[in-house]
């Protein structure tokens, strides 16, 4: 942890050109870095340039990928919803990745169609288990993703999505704390 301030990676999961998600993570992130315990990381996964598999050498792009998600103390993904499930570069940049997710928290935030990219969401809850990461109940949710921002970048209804963007939030707090100290006391093999 960087002294008490939690260190928070935000991953921008789509990388599509024409994308929405800038949007989202962009307001994200501001709310974010309102909490008193936050320090962010914007990781955007369209201004890396990371290998679609596991390349035979490490290359630099890719140490440095890793070196900020072990730095973090806890993520939250930003994810559309593509035909009900998540993007590919998002897969791949979580596979490219193994003790650097694990023990830490996860936190979503999903958009799509009528779903609000919930399916998505469900689905990488499962990846992050098999990755030995914490996933948090609670997510925000845009259905109609379009339809509920205005042409600044910020959402119509001012008040909902702030308060779930908090209770993610907090709850990210917390299981970043529990696991740092837990894996001060007892590294995790």
């Amino acid at each position: 942890m960087t002294e008490n301030r939690l260190r928070v990676g935000i991953i921008v999961g789509s990388t599509r050109e024409g994308r929405f998600a800038r949007t989202v993570a962009d307001w994200f992130a501001a709310q974010a870095r309102q909490h008193p315990e936050l320090e962010i990381d914007l990781i955007d996964l369209a201004e890396i340039d990371l290998p679609a598999v596991m390349p035979a050498s490490e290359t630099q792009q890719l140490r440095d990928y890793t070196a900020r998600l072990d730095a973090a103390d806890g993520f939250v993904v930003i994810t559309p919803e593509y035909n009900h499930g998540y993007p590919a570069p998002l897969k791949a940049a979580i596979d490219l990745a193994h003790a650097e997710w694990q023990t830490k928290p996860v936190g979503f935030v999903g958009y799509g169609g009528i779903s609000g990219g919930l399916r998505a969401v469900e689905q990488l809850r499962q990846v992050f288990a098999e990755l030995h990461a914490v996933t948090v109940r609670d997510t925000v949710s845009f259905h109609y993703a379009h339809e509920r921002f205005d042409a600044s970048g910020n959402p119509h209804d001012t008040t909902g999505p702030a308060a779930a963007a908090k209770v993610m939030l907090d709850q990210l707090v917390w299981w970043a704390r529990a696991t740092a100290e837990a894996r001060d006391r007892r590294p995790y093999s």
